[in-house]
This record gives structure tokens, C-alpha cells and sequence, in this order.
């Protein structure tokens, strides 16, 4: 069976196990030095050096809205298209999720109903690069700046992105990425919040590690360590464990991304015109890096089962949000772009552990369209 996710460990594992040995015989595997070099080098990546590394993306996700001021009474316009992950934080701080709709041909949120649903509660939106895809940065940021609202980019999917010749993550206020088991590289379990504002990453400094100041320590007359601790805080750092694992990965960062890239625009070449299949809307100011291929197929029940029996994994990765009972409360009515899109898309094995006989498998298997 081709999986559909797959862990990314270097094939000579000892380039992750030396270093990490070397952590553990150390005695110091919480935060430290490791996570600091993991942020540096997360920060030349992505060209910004407010980078702070957490546990998980959620936890970025749920820092940021912080900063963004989010509490009850607030309203945040978001996407249903993604993983509960993206939305269970802002009904933590007690706002209410505003569904936006998406784009059928993308499953990306909709700048034109992103003005839609602005009231004066509004105080975030929340958009989601739907399998690395960008979204329409341009637009989504010249709308909350003309209402005053903060951006926050999920790009839990969107590592190696690029949008108009620039890496995802530097666009707007916050952009928070995934470092979880199955993402383009993993360190275990993981997050990464980018702030563009510098006041708002001294902040998230403080605030990832409950309120503590760590820049600024000092010790009182008993040699213990003291800070004044103004605002609470979370227990949302990274460890130097998980760090270590992710350093390892980084020298296979780039051939990971056009590994994905390459299959994409082979698929993308081999399925075209097919009666059964409708491929995704592309630009050509941006660039996915595919941690999900995504098609539209007719008869998806009857498509994921004849892929099972072709030995193939496919999946529609994440549930449509507002279906769950926990937004039930939550008006999502009227989102034809997202019912279009949701009712038949699913998704195909992309990344590096399809090489050129998996690639041929897939490829066959759809070309027949016998489901």
C-alpha cells in the first residue's frame, strides 16, 4: 500500500541519533541551546528573525490570537476547510469563529467573503494555505488593514510555499507552521510562530513559558533565580530534544519540498482533460509545496475504495469544521464555495516516498477512471 503520510527520517538515521545521544548524555533537554540554533536557522529560511519555537503549531496558533488582543465577545473570520486544530483556539479564548467561505477551485478561504463577514466584533482573520497552497495574501492583508484587523496565516501545510518570489511565513502579523509528526519535516511534535512585529515576539518570548522573562534573569541574594512575572502565561516552549531532531532534517529541507513539487506537476500533466477528475486552480505569482495533492473527482466514496483495492492510500485529510458539533452553535449557512468544494475533493500520496514506480502506480490507477 502507497501510504498517504509518511515520516521524513534521513536514510542514515545516525545523522539524528549521534546528535541526539549527545543532548541526552548531556543532562540539559529542555529549552536551550539547540532550540535557539533551530530558531536561527528557521529564521534564514524564511527570511525574519522573530521566530519562536513551540510545542505544537495549535499552541502557535493560540499564542497568537493572544497577542491579537482575542477574548469573549470577539469574533475571528476563519475557514471551516481545514483541520479542527486551526479553530478550537479561538473558541478557547471565548470568541465566536466566523465562517468565511472558500474558493471551489482551491479550498482556500475567499477574500470577497472575508469583507463579507465583517462586523464590528471582528478582530482577526485566520486563513490556511489548504495543502500549501497560498492563499490571496495581497488581498486578505489590504482588507484587514483598511478594517484595522491583524492576519493570522495557519501554514501548517505550507512549508517551502511561495508567494509572489517570496517564502511563506513573512507576509502577514503571524504565521504559525506545523512541525508534527507527518509535515515536510518533523521534530517529533512541534510548532513555529512567526511574529512580524518585534514587540509582539518579545512578548510570545515571555508568554510561551508562563509569563517568565528568561532574556532577563537574575538571582537574588540566595543565588536563585528571580523574574517578576506580569502576565500569565503557557507551558508552550520547545525542548532541545525535538530541536535536535529537526536540525538533522534541515540539509533535505529543499530537496523534500521539490521532491512534492515534481510530483505534483507530473500528476498535474497526466491527469488533465480526464471526464472523472478536475484539478485545482493555479497561479503563476505562487507556488505550493504540496504537503497535499488535492483533486475533485466524481464518485469520491466509490474513488478512495477502488484506490484502497489498487493498493493506494487517498484521503480527504480534514473534515469541513463546521459540521463538528462543537461549532454547531456557529452560523454556516450560505457556503456554496465550501459545499462544492468539500463534497468531492480528496487527496493523493505526493510526497518523497513516491518515487518513480509509485508515481507510475497512481497515475495508472486514475488514468483508467474504473471506479
Amino acid at each position: 500500500m502507497i501510504p498517504m503520510h509518511k515520516v521524513f527520517m534521513p536514510e542514515n538515521i545516525e545523522e539524528v541519533i549521534d546528535p541526539l545521544r549527545e543532548i541526552l548524555k548531556s543532562g540539559w533537554i529542555g529549552e536551550g541551546n539547540k532550540v535557539l540554533e533551530f530558531e536561527k536557522q528557521i529564521g534564514e529560511f524564511i527570511g525574519c528573525r522573530n521566530i519562536v519555537a513551540l510545542n505544537s503549531c495549535t499552541s502557535a496558533l493560540q499564542l497568537a490570537l493572544r497577542l491579537c488582543g482575542v477574548g469573549v465577545g470577539d469574533e475571528v473570520i476563519t475557514t471551516a476547510m481545514t483541520c479542527m486544530a486551526t479553530n478550537e483556539p479561538i473558541v478557547l479564548t471565548g470568541a465566536t469563529p466566523v465562517w468565511a467561505d472558500v474558493q471551489p477551485g482551491t479550498g482556500n478561504i475567499d477574500p470577497e467573503s472575508i469583507r463579507e463577514k465583517i462586523g464590528i466584533r471582528t478582530k482577526v482573520i485566520m486563513v490556511v494555505h489548504w495543502g500549501g497552497y497560498p492563499c490571496d495574501l495581497d488581498e486578505i492583508n489590504a482588507i484587514a488593514q483598511e478594517h484595522g484587523l491583524k492576519v493570522i496565516e495557519d501554514c501548517a501545510h505550507a512549508w517551502g510555499s511561495k508567494y509572489k518570489d517570496k517564502i511563506i511565513g513573512c507576509h502577514s502579523d503571524f504565521a504559525c507552521f506545523s512541525t508534527q509528526a507527518i509535515k515536510h519535516f518533523t521534530t517529533g511534535d512541534g510548532g513555529i510562530l512567526v511574529c512580524k512585529n518585534s514587540e509582539d515576539y518579545e512578548r510570545a518570548r515571555s508568554l510561551k513559558w508562563f509569563g517568565i522573562d528568561r532574556e532577563h534573569r537574575h538571582e537574588n541574594n540566595l543565588g536563585v533565580a528571580e523574574w517578576d512575572i506580569v502576565e500569565a502565561g503557557y507551558k508552550f516552549h520547545m525542548n532541545d530534544i525535538a530541536a535536535t531532531i529537526g536540525l538533522a532534517q534541515f540539509p533535505y529541507l529543499d530537496d523534500l519540498v521539490t521532491k512534492r513539487q515534481t510530483n505534483a506537476a507530473y500528476f498535474d500533466e497526466c491527469f488533465q482533460n480526464l471526464p472523472k477528475v478536475e484539478l485545482l486552480n493555479q497561479s503563476d505569482d505562487r507556488k505550493s509545496s504540496y504537503w497535499l495533492y488535492t483533486i475533485k473527482v466524481q464518485d469520491r466514496e466509490r474513488f478512495i475504495k477502488f484506490m484502497s483495492h489498487k493498493g493506494i492510500s487517498t484521503s480527504i485529510v480534514h473534515a469541513r469544521n463546521d459540521k463538528h458539533s462543537i461549532f454547531a452553535n456557529y452560523n454556516s449557512t450560505g457556503l456554496k464555495g465550501l459545499d462544492d468544494f468539500s463534497k468531492s475533493m480528496v487527496c493523493v500520496p505526493v510526497g518523497q516516498w513516491v518515487g518513480a514506480d509509485e508515481r507510475e502506480k497512481i497515475v495508472w490507477a486514475i488514468k483508467s477512471q474504473d471506479w
